[in-house]
């Protein structure tokens, strides 16, 4: 039967908390995020705003003391919320796949990386291992390695970064998923191999149709990759547009800040911008709006209300008081 599940992946109301002896903390607090087929979804934020929670828990992959404790995450209509680890195992690698931000904490470093591409391929795969053999040099070639037969027999640590991370990707995409996550997946390069790596992922998305969730603090990243992003902040989600449309007319005041904080060219080291204040604490959230304490347009309602995400046009969303004309109008 043809499926006909337009998104790739739904993200609806998850809640992700992490419960310790000193309270709750609500790492991943009702966030909704949805990737069509064949697209690349950026999630951009400050470091600790939610954004790698998110990811383990779409991979189900959450350590205690954390769980999900609220929402559902649809992979093309099927909820994981609730799946088995035997389930798991068999969705995991198969119909998702991640590449992690250091590749050589990923890697295995006393087994050769094609036998590592290898065993993943089997695992998934009804193949002999001569077939998984064939693959791996096949996708090894395919994402860039150069002399792939005897990268095969390479170990972790006989590889460049740039390398290594190519075998990651080859690892990820060799069973054609669903979705690919990359979590800060360039973070550790040089700019010249980072952009043969975004290109390499860019292209594998056009040949193969599989949706990418791009996590990442760098815009530069976002705007060069990313057909749409959500912003995050203190675990939710502050502004959600077209890439394009976020960089051209950015309306949350965070996501203003985050752009503005980009250094260029013609700054001197008196104009660069900075967002002041940091991350909350998680079990001691403000009141009201969770940019409140840090925004250069903070009102009163802005400290007693949580605004909601509105809608202003074109797939644009925003959380923020400014865009609730009622809400602000009773303020006035």
């Amino acid at each position: 039967m043809e499926n006909n599940v337009k998104n790739t992946l739904e993200i609806k109301g998850m809640k992700t908390h992490f419960f310790t002896r000193r309270g709750v903390v609500p790492a991943v607090d009702g966030v909704d995020i949805t990737i069509p087929k064949a697209t690349i979804v950026g999630i951009v934020g400050e470091s600790g705003c939610g954004k790698s929670m998110t990811a383990m828990s779409v991979m189900q992959l959450l350590q205690y003391p954390g769980r999900i404790v609220e929402g559902e995450i649809l992979l093309d209509g099927e909820n994981l919320v609730g799946k088995t680890k035997k389930e798991m195992c068999e969705i995991r690698g198969n119909d998702i796949s991640m590449i992690f931000q250091e590749p050589m904490t990923s890697l295995n470093p006393v087994y050769t990386v094609g036998k590592q591409v290898t065993e993943a391929i089997m695992l998934h795969q009804d193949v002999s291992k001569e077939e998984a053999k064939r693959m791996t040099i096949d996708i090894f070639k395919k994402v860039g390695i150069p002399e792939p037969e005897k990268r095969y027999s390479s170990y972790p640590h006989q590889l460049s970064g740039g390398l290594r991370q190519r075998v990651m990707i080859g690892m990820a995409m060799v069973c054609k998923p669903k979705l690919m996550i990359a979590d800060e997946p360039t973070t550790a390069l040089d700019v010249t191999i980072e952009a043969q790596i975004l290109h390499l992922m860019r292209q594998l998305r056009d040949e193969t149709g599989t949706s990418i969730m791009m996590i990442t603090h760098n815009l530069g990243v976002v705007a060069e990759l990313c057909d749409y992003v959500y912003v995050m902040y203190a675990g939710k989600v502050m502004e959600a547009a077209p890439v394009k449309e976020l960089f051209k007319n950015p309306s949350h005041p965070y996501t203003f800040g985050l752009l503005n904080s980009i250094p260029k060219i013609t700054y001197t080291k008196d104009e660069l911008y900075t967002i002041k204040g940091m991350v909350p604490n998680l079990q001691q959230l403000p009141s009201g709006c969770r940019f409140c304490p840090r925004c250069e347009k903070t009102m009163r309602v802005c400290t007693e209300k949580m605004p909601e995400l509105i809608d202003i046009g074109g797939g644009h969303l925003v959380r923020c008081c400014l865009y609730d004309k009622e809400v602000v109008g009773a303020y006035e």
